[in-house]
């Protein structure tokens, strides 16, 4: 098994992006957090960019991988699948041959979750030929389904992040990232973040003031959203220290609406892209440093140190593993907690 079991003392400064893999605490509440057993594992070194997902009732992991271009003398625009990684408890690494690819027709898929029917919910970023959308995936025939793909008549930007509520009803980001990167047409709507209802088929603006909504989360109790705005990344691979690189809080009203949104947390180094909270409340947010873990007051209390970090899910057999997704690898950061709101899948 490759690990890491390393810890710093409390107090330090958040580490630069170079420092290797292991955890630093700046908060007697971090301890809880790792308790006695953390550890930190190597999964597997594959493509792992975006969206994953853990199914319990397979013991899998699902994730988007990383866009690549097409190869010449082929044109178009890149491309992205959805992978399955067939795990075994926490026998780690896996072996290559547990990674297998998802049957989905699904256009330059990004962030991803776990609908209420087993259901992958995915986000479609588009292509200049094909629809952004978010769409339904069968992750076991590859069979999709648009659940939305416009607003008022206006084309979709390019998704990139979603959470199902326990009402069923689905958030999600639609920054103009797409724009940015060249593979999605001049955007027709603005950088937003939505609520959709497959009841009634309706589609909501609920937050219209980020430069570049990115993650989201809910809170335990679903009465907090949180979404993190990674507008410090414009061009692919730039960072500007004057836009902004931080993580926002709204109380959600009556299921339906946000209140007015306060600043959550400033992230540093490098700007926040996936996020999710445990059933403590705490809030994990990825930088260029690794995970960076914070109370439910917005202080910095605790760090996973592994550079390159995208994003996160909880999940494993006791539901107290962060499976992290590096776009070279996936590791897992075993805990003493675990996610909020997870359900059996």
């Amino acid at each position: 098994m490759t690990e890491t079991l390393a810890r710093s003392r409390r107090g330090r400064a958040a580490p630069p992006p170079d420092t290797g893999p292991g955890f630093e605490v700046y908060d007697p509440e971090f301890e809880a957090v790792l308790g006695r057993y953390s550890r930190l594992a190597l999964v597997a070194e594959t493509d792992a960019h975006e969206g994953p997902v853990y199914v319990r009732g397979e013991d899998a992991l699902y994730f988007t991988t990383v866009p690549q271009a097409p190869g010449a003398p082929a044109q178009g625009a890149p491309r992205a699948v959805i992978k399955r990684l067939a795990l075994n408890g926490l026998n780690l690494p896996a072996a290559p041959a547990r990674l297998s690819t998802v049957p989905a027709a699904a256009h330059m898929p990004n962030g991803m979750t776990l609908g209420h029917d087993g259901r992958l919910v995915v986000c479609e970023q588009g292509t200049r030929s094909e629809p952004a959308r978010i769409s339904r995936v069968d992750p076991a025939t590859g069979r999709v389904e648009t659940l939305v793909d416009g607003w008022g008549g206006l084309s979709l930007n390019s998704p990139n992040d979603v959470v199902v509520r326990r009402d069923g009803t689905i958030w999600f980001t639609d920054p103009s990232y797409g724009y940015l990167q060249g593979f999605r047409p001049e955007p027709q709507a603005g950088d937003y973040v939505y609520r959709f209802d497959p009841g009634s088929g309706r589609l909501s603006v609920v937050a219209d003031s980020f430069c570049k909504p990115n993650g989201l989360a809910f809170s335990p109790d679903e009465q907090t959203l949180y979404v993190t705005d990674s507008g410090a990344n414009a061009e692919p691979g730039s960072y500007h220290v004057d836009r902004p690189h931080h993580v926002v809080a709204f109380d959600v009203l009556d299921g339906r609406h946000l209140g007015p949104g306060r600043l959550f947390a400033v992230t540093t180094p490098g700007f926040p892209d996936g996020i999710t909270v445990d059933r403590g409340g705490r809030v994990y947010v990825s930088a260029s440093s690794g995970v960076q873990v914070y109370s439910r007051a917005g202080d910095l209390i605790g760090q996973i140190c592994l550079p390159g970090t995208v994003n996160f899910t909880f999940g494993g057999p006791g539901g107290q593993v962060l499976f992290i997704t590096t776009d070279t690898a996936v590791w897992a950061a075993v805990l003493a907690t675990t996610g909020a709101g997870q359900r059996d899948g």
